[in-house]
């Protein structure tokens, strides 16, 4: 199989919880993770050539998120920016689409959500670290978002089959339920709540009760 170098993403935030949560979620989809807490400090990295995209919270301690906005767009008129922001209003959206924004995601928000938005930005160029990829009898194809195991394909929703990447990008490895909850389903999500339990049953269901494995008191995982 070959291999080239992952995407480099650069998230410009400087909330730790919200960075820490969206940079391991790219590292988990097979990007490269570059965080930058200040809005100076974003701008250098965003303008590093190497740069496939940029993740951009507008509420920044130094430079506004606007003007950081404005800077990248200046410099560099093709990088894909995504940015968070806390607010819904409508005005408020169409300005930031209209500075240059290529798509928003609004706060809280889940990590398959932005990891859509950042895929969907990516693919019109080349495609992220690997496509497709094989454990055993499991094909996972990330860019068709299709899960074949023993020749038969199942249907899956968009939650079920990003947390089917995640085992999958991490084979053999136990994940526990609050790294799942973190990676699939969003850092403000319940530590308490059942839904990991209950979505590993679904992909149970749909692609055989031995494809992820439960390890008593540790977690869950996909055997390699």
């Amino acid at each position: 199989m070959h291999h080239h170098v992952p995407m480099r993403v650069v998230v410009i935030e400087d909330e730790p919880g919200i960075a820490s949560f969206v940079s391991q979620g790219l590292s988990a989809a097979g990007y490269q993770a570059v965080v930058a807490s200040t809005g100076a400090e974003g701008l250098a990295e965003g303008l590093d050539p190497s740069t496939s995209l940029v993740v951009l919270d507008l509420g920044l301690p130094d430079i506004g998120g606007d003007q950081v906005l404005a800077a990248l767009r200046r410099k560099r008129p093709d990088l894909p920016v995504i940015v968070l922001t806390a607010s819904t209003g409508v005005p408020d959206r169409v300005r930031l689409l209209d500075a240059g924004a290529d798509d928003y995601v609004t706060k809280p928000f889940s990590f398959a959500e932005l990891l859509a938005r950042v895929r969907a930005r990516l693919r019109s160029g080349q495609q992220a670290s690997s496509t497709v990829i094989t454990i055993g009898e499991l094909t996972v194809d990330v860019a068709r978002r299709t899960a074949t195991r023993a020749g038969a394909t199942a249907e899956l929703s968009a939650r079920e089959f990003t947390l089917l990447e995640v085992f999958a990008r991490h084979p053999g490895q136990v994940l526990s339920q609050q790294q799942l909850l973190d990676l699939v389903w969003g850092y403000d999500f319940d530590p308490g709540s059942n839904v990991v339990e209950v979505y590993v049953a679904y992909l149970r269901r749909k692609l055989g009760s031995d494809v992820v494995q439960t390890v008593r008191g540790a977690g869950y995982r996909l055997p390699s």
